[in-house]
This record gives C-alpha cells, structure tokens and sequence, in this order.
C-alpha cells in the first residue's frame, strides 16, 4: 500500500496497489472490493497497447504505470495500529468528472460517515472531489 494523506485522529489514507492488498481489505473489511478491483484491473489491462518490436517480456514494460494511470483509485483509512475503518473507490487519478461515481464504505459495508465523516472530507479535500454521504454511500439507510 502506499500512503495518500493524513487524517484527523491519527488515522491515514493508503492506496491499494496489488490484488492481494485488495483481498485483504476485503476480509478485513467483509466486504467485496476485490470484486471490484479485479474486475478494473481486467478492464484497464485490456486497454493497455504494449511497445511495438522487442522481446515479449519487454512489451510489459509500462503496463504498471498504464494501470495506476486507468483505474480507479481504491483507498482504505487506517487508524494507528493498522485497523481498517473505510474503503472508498474514486475515479481514476481522483479526478473528478465523468459518469464514474466514487463509493465510500465502512466495515460490512456500513455507513462510515456518522464515525469517519472528517477523515472522508480530508480525503475529498486531498484530491479536490466532493465525497459527501449523498453521493458515495451507495445503499440506503435506514
């Protein structure tokens, strides 16, 4: 993982990198963000247009950056002994714009807001996206 941003209380934003960072935060979290970060590793991977000429393990070269670059940014928010408090997914490069809708949740995917909500506005602020409960919680509450 690699780190974002700071937050209040002593909690960080990291980035998830690597399918298997992904896995874990979905056990950790009990949810499915390596769903989903599978399935945009696919879709990205899929767009990715190697070198032309070269040998075959050359073509690969710059498909790293070409992924980090097309995907969505999968995030999670650590408090200081490393427990998982929020995942959220905002738009590649966290670029606001587009049709792409960010999606924040806490743990089971529960509402993260009512506990997290300034470690969420700091991310928002980070990146310069709005990040409200309206627009990322993606399920109903109750």
């Amino acid at each position: 993982m690699r780190y974002i941003c700071d937050a209040p209380d002593g909690k960080t934003w990291f980035r998830m990198e690597t399918e298997a960072e992904a896995i874990a935060e979905s056990e950790l979290m009990h949810h499915a963000v390596e769903k989903y970060f599978r399935r945009e590793t696919e879709k990205a991977t899929a767009t990715f247009k190697p070198s032309p000429g070269g040998a075959v393990f050359e073509q690969q070269i710059g498909l790293k950056a070409h992924l980090q670059q097309e995907m969505p940014l999968f995030l999670t928010l650590r408090d200081g002994e490393g427990n998982g408090l929020v995942t959220a997914m905002l738009p590649p490069q966290g670029q606001d714009g587009g049709p792409f809708r960010p999606i924040v949740v806490g743990p089971e995917n529960k509402d993260p807001y009512p506990e997290h909500g300034e470690a969420i506005a700091a991310l928002g602020l980070h990146f310069n996206i709005s990040l409200g409960r309206d627009r990322c919680f993606p399920y109903r509450r109750d």
